[in-house]
């Protein structure tokens, strides 16, 4: 449960300009990340960028939900606040059932990725960037008691995590040829995607439950 006061109708007004404007940023960081890491993987033939491209795609639609959530009307809107949370939450179910797939599929055949020095630097931009947004909007999500704003920042936070794998499972193939640890990555995102659905779901985390 949230111990911050219930801010007035002019303090959730501005709150909500600040979620906005913090939203459109990530939309277009996603738009561009997930374009460079969904190129990088093809050409690499990555399933772990190719996912971490699509995860983009999802928290960019994400982005766009939040913005919708905060706009005119339907920011004192607690039926666009539930249908807001659903749409986060519904974008992490959709990632984990393709990336499993494709992991577990490139287990299997022992698929072996080339080396992405595209894949490595966009990752590292990632670590840097997301942890700033993911930290910003679950502080706001907390003022205003907005799960779906909580989903949003979790899922930033999600990225940060999941490039930090993915640098890892890069330079280790790079470094060591370690080919299996890109399925294993992807496997990863898979799972955790399907653990912050429920948790999104459910509006965990910020007292909205």
């Amino acid at each position: 449960m949230s111990t911050h006061a219930a801010p007035g109708r002019a303090g959730v007004e501005d709150l909500a300009r600040r979620a906005r404007m913090l939203s459109w940023f990530s939309l277009g960081y996603m738009t561009l990340e997930g374009g460079i890491a969904i190129l990088a993987g093809i050409m690499a033939g990555s399933v772990a960028l190719i996912g971490f491209g699509i995860d983009s795609a999802i928290e960019g639609f994400a982005s766009g939900v939040i913005v919708w959530r905060f706009t005119g009307a339907r920011v004192f809107s607690e039926a666009a606040e539930r249908r807001a949370q659903q749409l986060v939450a519904v974008q992490f179910f959709i990632l984990a059932p393709y990336v499993a797939f494709e992991s577990v599929q490139a287990l299997v055949n022992a698929e072996r990725p080339d080396v992405s020095w595209l894949g490595i630097a966009l990752s590292v931009s990632s670590i840097i960037v997301m942890p700033y947004l993911g930290i910003a909007k679950q502080r706001i999500a907390e003022q205003l008691g907005s799960a779906a704003t909580k989903g949003e920042g979790r899922q930033n936070m999600l990225c940060a995590y999941l490039a930090g794998a993915l640098l890892v499972g890069l330079l280790a193939n790079a470094a060591f040829g370690a080919w299996w640890l890109d399925p294993v990555v992807g496997l990863l995102i898979a799972g955790v995607a399907v653990q912050e659905g429920v948790e999104a779901w459910k509006g965990e985390g910020c007292g909205c439950a």
